[in-house]
């Protein structure tokens, strides 16, 4: 759970620098809850565009090396 987008998309970005999700994919977007009120991540629907951005930059790949050391 999350109190903003902001903070969810960084931790998304987060999640997908740290773990590798394979052919299942992991999360790819967050949604507000409206059961809560926080933002929680979701493997449905459109790739969020921040983290997609991230990815196609090539700082994820950067990142995920960065981690391993």
């Amino acid at each position: 759970m999350y109190p903003t987008e902001e903070i969810a998309e960084d931790a998304l970005i987060e999640a997908h620098t740290r773990f590798e999700y394979g052919k299942q994919g992991g999360p790819i977007a967050v949604y507000l809850c409206n059961d809560c009120g926080n933002f929680h991540f979701t493997s449905q629907g459109n790739p969020n565009k921040k983290l997609r951005e991230y990815i196609e930059s090539g700082k994820m790949k950067t990142q995920k090396q960065a981690y391993l050391w």
